[in-house]
């Protein structure tokens, strides 16, 4: 194997400057003067403010308006500092720093329309010039923070921010994390390249077409050179001893050393890292919809499922004896389904098929002009008034209004019980079943006679579940409403 020359000589000084050219402005000092434009719009709003309404305003008070100037741009800058409206991720993404900026102008109002009416001091001043300079402020926050995110963005296309990093790891680890580092658009980070004490040719000249430049004493040679800001360990973390030895001699250079995750946590390196005392560990799956977001869900299944029982209740009296009308059996069909955490429950619903042809275990779906359906009973599957009695499942804990819909456990997709089809069909049970979701307003619901239309559900099922919110289960309601007066698929 071909080595590379002395790592000090000019060649390779040249090169190394080519690949990571030196950082001249670092970040936080552009992020500093983004909180100083912004400080100083907040007071430049309400001056424009004060001069729009200078004939209302008598001079006397002006120097009162600005104290409040001053005070509500001290307060924006506590807030906006609170609610991460300076973290660095704001300063590239638009809609982020936007919703951070003005969410941080809204509180900061309120916090002054509250001190103000406390103190009893909200009647001296000016009502036109209070709102005027709440709105100039949005305006021109909005405007200040769009011009600097610009701004911002301009700067890191030329690796203005970027900080030079070298990798000490030539292996299949180093490569992953060169791959990573390059992949990801919001790192301000610009490699230089590897180094690696393996010199038996294990070790190519170019890793990732990146250049190895050479061994640990090399790195510590380019460092003292300044030509290196960072240094990230990639070696297998059952090396221990090998780690210890690289580390103990970089340590004694002035630049940055990490340590990078081992093979296996790259698989997870979307995960959250957290720590357990002073250990980082990363978390692979939060148990979704827990905590207060279960109370705040469980809480809208019961206000809103009262208030739908309240409206609909002679719909379900008059389906009810309809049902007892037109063919002999009960009124309700129980059938066992798989709810949270793959436990079974009973669900309840409006009987749509003759009373001996109801399955409650070696399941086959309803198919279109199913003869098992009976003649009420086609009415009410197509416009799913046959699903209204599962508001009884929803108020005892069984299901929510929303989720993935429950599938009784032997039902099958082109002849394969589900789990078969899909391993981590399974994932699904990690919150309550519902009775519309993501999937059927979407429209997959109905029969899955294929394994596609399966997969798809899941790839919905699982998009909820990641993604719920409280607006997100009202929205699924609403469209829900159009799933049912424009039905599609049921039968």
């Amino acid at each position: 194997m071909n080595e590379i020359g002395p790592t000090t000589g000019p060649r390779t000084r040249a090169l190394a400057e080519q690949l990571a050219p030196r950082s001249s402005v670092p970040i936080d000092l552009v992020i500093f003067a983004v909180r100083i434009f912004e400080f100083l719009t907040v007071i430049l709003a309400g001056v424009v403010a004060l001069s729009l309404w200078s004939e209302r305003i008598m001079a006397v008070d002006t120097p009162v308006y600005g104290r409040t100037m001053l005070a509500g741009a001290l307060i924006f800058a506590l807030v906006a500092e609170i609610m991460g409206t300076y973290d660095v991720d704001c300063h590239f993404s638009m809609s982020k720093a936007w919703e951070r900026v003005l969410g941080s102008w809204m509180v900061t109002g309120l916090f002054l329309l509250t001190v103000g009416f406390l103190m009893k001091v909200s009647e001296d001043f000016s009502r036109g010039w209070a709102i005027t300079w709440f709105v100039s402020g949005a305006i021109m926050l909005a405007g200040t923070r769009a011009a600097m995110t610009l701004w911002i963005r301009r700067l890191k296309a030329q690796g203005v921010f970027n900080s030079r990093v070298a990798i000490y790891g030539g292996s299949e680890q180093g490569q992953k994390l060169a791959h990573y580092i390059r992949g990801n658009s919001k790192l301000t980070i610009s490699l230089v390249g590897f180094f690696d004490d393996r010199r038996d040719g294990r070790v190519p000249i170019l890793v990732d077409d990146l250049p190895v430049f050479g061994t640990s004493d090399d790195l510590v040679a380019m460092i003292r050179d300044d030509l290196i800001d960072q240094v990230i360990v990639a070696l297998p973390w059952s090396a221990e001893a090998r780690i210890r030895q690289v580390v103990q001699k970089l340590a004694l250079t002035p630049v940055r050393i990490r340590l990078a995750p081992d093979l296996a946590n790259f698989a997870f390196a979307h995960r959250p890292l957290v720590l357990l005392g002073d250990m980082p560990v990363i978390t692979l799956f939060e148990r979704p919809i827990s905590g207060t977001d279960a109370i705040v869900k469980r809480t809208e299944d019961l206000l809103l499922t009262v208030a739908i029982l309240f409206f609909l209740w002679p719909l379900l009296l008059l389906t009810a004896l309809a049902v007892k009308l037109d063919s002999p059996g009960p009124i309700f069909f129980r059938q066992p389904r798989e709810g949270f955490n793959n436990q079974r429950f009973d669900v309840l619903k409006f009987r749509s098929m003759t009373h001996d042809s109801c399955e409650t275990d070696g399941i086959h779906q309803a198919t279109r002009n199913d003869k098992r359906v009976t003649r009420v009973g086609r009415i009410i599957r197509a416009t799913s008034i046959d699903e209204l009695p599962q508001l009884l499942n929803v108020l005892k804990g069984d299901m929510s209004l929303v989720g993935p819909r429950p599938h009784a456990p032997s039902t099958r997709a082109a002849g394969r019980p589900f789990h078969e089809v899909v391993q981590t069909y399974a994932a699904r049970h990690k919150v309550k079943p519902g009775m519309t979701g993501w999937a059927q307003v979407c429209g997959w619901r109905g029969e899955t006679d294929t394994e596609e239309k399966l997969v798809k559900r899941l790839e919905h099922d699982l998009y909820y579940i990641e993604n719920w919110s409280v607006t997100f289960d009202i929205y699924i309601l609403i469209r829900t409403v159009f799933a049912v007066l424009f039905p599609k698929n049921a039968f």
